[in-house]
């Protein structure tokens, strides 16, 4: 099933084929650095449904300057991801500026996005080409494969070697979005030697209200599916409600996240509320620096980020209300 986006939305196919072009030009360079071997950084992983607040969190992980983060120029390099990190390095990084020869690049990080689309060359990237090497759902009907399947065909060895790459590029833990591989948490946690999965659940109507409104934005039409095409999508997609279809989504997604968490030890997982995100972010912070730092690793003990943010769509119309009673009555 494909769901064709609003022109704004749709892909630059000139760049897509450029970027294919690059991406082939740098792989054999990228093979023989997977060669080397780099210390085991912690992955932070952002899991969770959809419009949930996970690119809010992403952008907030990018700006306490704690972590190596996939950004808009790294995501150009998602075959060679490793050298994409030292490009962007010798790009930005002010070690390397000489008499401020290139210093005109956008470098800010704000906390904007659409549809989880940033804007800014160091602003986080969903990284989702990358992660689509791997998984590989091009030939599939949904983006799934269950563990025992990625088994016999997942690189295990490149994934983490690129992953570690490039936090050794900048000498940091990596943090990026891990939606993608919601329903594969499990696998994920036998690959990742240092690891903490972030779980951020928001309060059901609003994040149904705002799948609907993502819908309507990319795709112009609230009936069309939008994001990962999960194993539940077959069955969501014969109900005729599109509330009711979202709030499965929704519905969905948190029970294989959370099921997946009950067998991931404690200093690997940290689940959170949005809204409670949004009143206190500190409190996340020293929760995530408590789990880093049993596992070896130390970010700073002073948090000098944002203090708050607006928790949006706190107010949702009486239909949505109704379609998620209807679809939880319904289970």
């Amino acid at each position: 099933m494909e769901n064709i986006r609003r022109k704004e939305f749709q892909r630059n196919e000139k760049l897509e084929e450029f970027l294919k072009e690059i991406n082939f030009d740098l792989e054999i360079a990228e093979k023989e650095l997977l060669k080397k071997e780099y210390e085991d950084y912690p992955v932070v992983l952002v899991m969770g449904a959809l419009r949930s607040g996970t690119t809010l969190l992403t952008q907030w992980l990018a700006n306490t300057n704690e972590f190596a983060y996939p950004t808009n120029v790294l995501s150009r390099f998602y075959q060679a991801p490793i050298i994409g990190a030292k490009i962007q390095r010798l790009l930005f990084d002010r070690e390397y500026n000489f008499r401020n020869e290139i210093r005109d690049f956008n470098q800010e990080i704000n906390y904007s996005s659409e549809n989880g689309k940033t804007r800014g060359a160091l602003a986080p990237n969903e990284f989702w080409y990358f992660w689509r090497r791997f998984f590989q759902y091009e030939e599939l009907s949904i983006d799934f494969r269950p563990d025992e399947e990625l088994e016999k065909s997942f690189d295990r060895e490149t994934f983490y070697r690129e992953l570690m790459g490039i936090a050794d590029v900048f000498h940091k833990p990596i943090a990026l979005k891990g939606m993608i591989a919601n329903y594969n948490i499990g696998f994920l946690n036998q690959i990742l030697k240092k690891a903490v999965f972030i779980f951020i659940q928001r309060e059901p109507e609003s994040n149904i209200a705002s799948i609907l409104e993502a819908r309507k934005r990319q795709l112009g039409d609230i009936t069309k599916w939008y994001s990962f095409r999960i194993p539940e999508m077959p069955e969501l997609l014969k109900l005729e409600d599109p509330v009711m279809q979202a709030a499965g989504q929704r519905y969905y997604i948190n029970r294989a996240v959370g099921n997946s968490l009950l067998n991931v030890s404690e200093e690997r997982k940290l689940e959170i509320k949005y809204e409670d995100f949004c009143r206190n972010p500190e409190a996340v912070y020293q929760m995530l620096r408590d789990k880093l730092k049993k596992q070896g690793c130390d970010i700073s003990e002073t948090y000098q980020g944002q203090k708050s943010f607006t928790i949006t769509r706190d107010k949702v119309a009486p239909e949505i209300k109704e379609g998620y009673r209807k679809f939880m009555d319904g289970i």
